[in-house]
């Protein structure tokens, strides 16, 4: 159950995190925040990203084995990128709608999912 409790906590603190680097982005396209200082967009994003380590913290420590739980070190980590840049695909088409994947974008998330493979099988 920590395993799957770990895969949410990581995709929701990278929900907060993809927000937190790329939402001022959009804001500014809006025209929300196009005059803020740079001080003021970096305030915004800390503000966002707090909430990614309220999540990511406690996936790292409830998914890692050495708390019980059924990740190792790298694993944690390998599973966090591939669900880092699942959720930024699906936020980048809902916040950019005029940036389009490619095929070797396809092809780069196929060799990091073969990553999470290789990092699951036994030695």
């Amino acid at each position: 159950m920590n395993g799957l409790y770990t895969i949410l906590l990581l995709i929701l603190s990278n929900i907060f995190m993809t927000v937190a680097w790329y939402g001022h982005l959009r804001l500014q396209e809006n025209g929300v925040s196009a005059s803020w200082p740079l001080i003021g967009v970096i305030a915004f994003s800390w503000g966002i990203a707090f909430f990614e380590y309220c999540c990511q913290v406690p996936a790292n420590r409830l998914g890692f084995e050495g708390n019980g739980g059924p990740f190792t070190l790298v694993q944690l980590k390998v599973i966090q990128e591939a669900v880092s840049l699942a959720v930024f695909c699906v936020i980048a088409n809902i916040m950019f709608q005029h940036q389009n994947l490619h095929w070797n974008h396809l092809l780069a998330f196929l060799l990091i999912i073969c990553a999470v493979y290789l990092v699951f099988m036994e030695r």
